[in-house]
């Protein structure tokens, strides 16, 4: 696919694999830039959290009530009793059902997602730049930059956000995480090195949601950032050979033994030449620029039904365990 930068030097929204289909995203907002997915409303910056609620789709509650059925085949005769076992989730505002879970489920509300954020905008220099609902509900998110920033040799920029994500359909934690953007080609990938053990922290719905807890946890400090830099650093100087890049290439796309020879070739394309900053310093023939050829891939051309599938495959699924992968194998080639 041929792909064209816009002025600001992200690449326009890809059409590769797109089809006409119901969007993921409910509703979402952002600031600045429009987001590699093209999605959202855009806001103007030091937007205060209640705007954000109202343009990102996330003013309203999750509410819950016991699962009750009919005790006989006829709806109408039949007796009406409740299963103690599980409840319903749904929506305050449309009443749709959102999913049936233990009794013991601890909800995370919308407001919670943003109000974890408050204090780090209001003092800590933090600045909120996507905000939205996933699945009519059943998955939230909201990520801030966080004001550190980082470069690479070639001027390669990257900087530093937190995401934080929660899903009440089962399918995720409330996770809370470092997360880094690549400035020239929005490309995105976790901070979350095994010697960081502070990047991600996970909540399980089991138990309650405590900010707090989770902002130490996370240790949003200098620290982490400083040591993703440095591995970055040896990735970008640590060159690679053909054969190496191949092997490379090959071990990310293979999964119990398949590989997926269409993602493994459009990588190596990007590697070699045809990625968003693959001729710059940092990324020419070097373990980054495998790394990022990977990244762009998932984040920008993997075969999705529409970019609200692949923000969310990028970020929560299958795509965001391909990059961290890539990143894995990448630091083996440095270790």
């Amino acid at each position: 696919m041929n792909q064209k930068s816009t002025a600001s030097g992200y690449p326009k929204k890809p059409t590769y694999g797109d089809m006409t289909m119901a969007h993921l995203v409910e509703q979402m907002a952002y600031t600045g830039t429009t987001p590699w997915h093209g999605l959202g409303n855009q806001l103007t910056e030091n937007q205060p959290l209640e705007v954000w609620a109202e343009q990102a789709g996330m003013n309203w509650q999750i509410e819950e009530c016991p699962v009750h059925f009919i005790a006989s085949g006829n709806p109408v005769m039949g007796e009406l009793k409740q299963y103690d076992n599980n409840k319903v989730l749904y929506r305050s505002d449309t009443k749709e059902p959102l999913s049936v879970v233990g009794s013991r489920y601890k909800v995370v509300q919308p407001e919670e997602i943003l109000e974890f954020y408050r204090d780090l905008t209001e003092r800590s220099g933090f600045q909120l730049e996507t905000a939205g609902v996933l699945k009519g509900g059943r998955k939230l998110w909201a990520l801030a930059r966080t004001g550190q920033t980082g470069a690479i040799k070639g001027n390669d920029h990257i900087n530093a956000y937190v995401l934080l994500a929660t899903a009440c359909d089962g399918t995720m934690a409330t996770t809370a995480q470092f997360t880094s953007v690549r400035v020239v080609c929005n490309n995105t990938l976790h901070v979350a090195l095994q010697n960081q053990g502070g990047s991600v922290v996970k909540v399980r719905h089991s138990t309650d949601f405590d900010a707090n807890k989770v902002k130490n946890g996370l240790g949003i400090s200098i620290s982490n950032w400083n040591n993703f830099m440095y591995e970055l650093k040896e990735l970008s100087n640590r060159k690679v050979s053909h054969k190496e890049a191949l092997t490379y290439i090959e071990g990310v796309f293979t999964s119990n033994g398949q590989t997926s020879q269409r993602g493994a070739k459009r990588a190596l394309e990007l590697f070699e030449g045809q990625g968003y900053g693959s001729n710059l310093a940092s990324a020419d023939g070097t373990a980054y620029g495998l790394v990022n050829a990977v990244t762009q891939y998932v984040d920008h051309e993997r075969r999705a039904r529409g970019n609200d599938y692949r923000l969310d495959s990028a970020w929560f699924g299958i795509g965001a365990q391909i990059k961290d992968q890539a990143l894995t194998q990448a630091l083996a080639l440095v270790a």
